[in-house]
């Protein structure tokens, strides 16, 4: 796997079919698990002429089966024009989807994004870019250069933080900065959920496959619990706020995670991230079987409080306004839509600032719990840990267990990504 900035890349030939009409829009996929899947049918359903050309992923089974899915979904009947030889196969695979067409869709874990990024500026192709960006202060530092790069070439980058394009959370957000609270003083964000599930290893080939298989078990390739879930809600609070919080500390572990094959993030966290003015933003991230779930964001402020649930109420219990539901529209599907819509009236759209300053508040809530000490954003944007290393093929893995099949997990004080 190719490493290194967007120099290191030379332009390639494209090696896309032409167009069938002016209006056609070419698609590649990069990525072909879950979430890419549904990326797919999402930017094939937001216009009859966008047109799915090729797909890549590091297993073939999951190409398969992707485009098996794909072709049996009516609402995009007739979009899909994948021969064979453009199924690829491969930690290159990205490049040559990249090359095959007008606009990406980059949904493998969040270890890859950064160097799959840059590839697709440096070809000059739009990009939807799946959440979280990075998992690490150096990948952070390629995704933002990348986008600067996007936005001067005039490439349009939506990244899958589909809240900013939610109608609910849209009505919510433009209310409470126009101080239907008050001044927002704290917010807590909520994303308590059961564990995930374990592929076997003994269904993988090799120790690299089994982490990419079970990449949420691993940090180096999903960034952990706070970037790959708890983003979702500490955008929206850096969204109401304008601003990125400069300092956070806290606390996690793993409470149930143990043994052979468990990995080495931690399975719960509870951190306090504080903004320049002072306030906080308090998180809590559970992933744990059995246990309450709770997703969202609670906003506190002078005048009241507000979240989804319970709509905008002063501190008497008024309520002051609730979401009515009559804009049904699925954010999933917006965000693609006013990508392509860009893509075709050829209008500025970048979000790459503010996923990778989101992504990276994430990052450093999990370097405090990891370390035990507190953590300002400088510091982890130019933390020299690089968690992803030069992968160009099966043989090695970042991280390796022991003959028990036991990882290496940080420990705060002991043992963490600063030591």
């Amino acid at each position: 796997m190719l490493t290194g900035g967007l120099l290191a890349y030379p332009r390639i030939g494209s090696t896309k079919p032409a167009p069938s009409s002016a209006d056609e829009v070419t698609i590649g996929l990069v990525g072909c698990g879950a979430r890419g899947t549904g990326a797919a049918f999402q930017a094939l359903s937001a216009n009859p002429n966008n047109r799915l050309v090729a797909i890549g992923d590091v297993f073939e089974e999951h190409t398969v089966q992707c485009l098996e899915h794909l072709n049996k979904l009516e609402e995009i009947k007739g979009q899909i024009a994948v021969p064979k030889s453009h199924q690829y196969v491969g930690f290159d695979a990205y490049q040559k989807v990249i090359r095959a067409c007008d606009v990406v869709l980059l949904a493998t874990p969040p270890a890859f994004r950064p160097e799959h990024f840059e590839y697709a500026v440096a070809e000059k192709k739009h990009v939807f870019l799946e959440k979280p960006l990075s998992c690490d202060g150096p990948g952070t530092k390629r995704i933002l250069e990348a986008g600067k790069m996007a936005a001067a070439n005039n490439l349009k980058v939506v990244v899958g933080l589909q809240n900013r394009y939610d109608p609910a959370h849209l009505e919510m957000v433009k209310r409470i900065r126009k101080g239907a609270i008050g001044e927002v003083l704290s917010s807590t964000c909520y994303y308590m959920k059961g564990g995930y599930e374990l592929v076997p290893r003994a269904s993988t080939t090799s120790e690299l496959a089994f982490q990419i298989k079970n990449y949420h078990f691993f940090y180096w390739l999903w960034a952990g619990a706070p970037a790959g879930l708890q983003i979702h809600n500490s955008d929206i609070v850096h969204w109401v706020k304008d601003a990125y919080p400069v300092s956070v500390q806290g606390m996690g572990g793993r409470a149930v995670l143990d043994g052979p094959d468990s990995g080495d993030v931690f399975d719960h966290f509870s951190l306090e991230y504080t903004y320049g003015d002072g306030t906080k933003m308090y998180s809590q991230i559970r992933t744990i079987n059995g246990t309450l779930s709770k997703n969202g964001v609670w906003f506190m402020g002078t005048k009241g409080t507000a979240n989804l649930y319970d709509g905008i109420r002063n501190h008497n219990g008024k309520l002051l306004w609730k979401f009515d539901g009559k804009d049904q529209s699925n954010s999933f599907q917006v965000e693609h839509d006013r990508l392509f819509d860009a893509v075709r009236s050829n209008t500025s759209i970048n979000n790459t600032e503010y996923g990778a300053y989101s992504t990276l508040t994430a990052i450093m809530g999990r370097m405090a719990a990891h370390s035990g000490q507190v953590v300002t954003m400088d510091e982890a944007l130019n933390s020299e840990a690089l968690l992803q290393k030069d992968i160009e093929d099966w043989t090695e893995a970042p991280v390796v267990p022991n003959d028990q099949h036991i990882y290496r997990y940080p420990k705060p004080g002991m043992r963490n990504e600063f030591r």
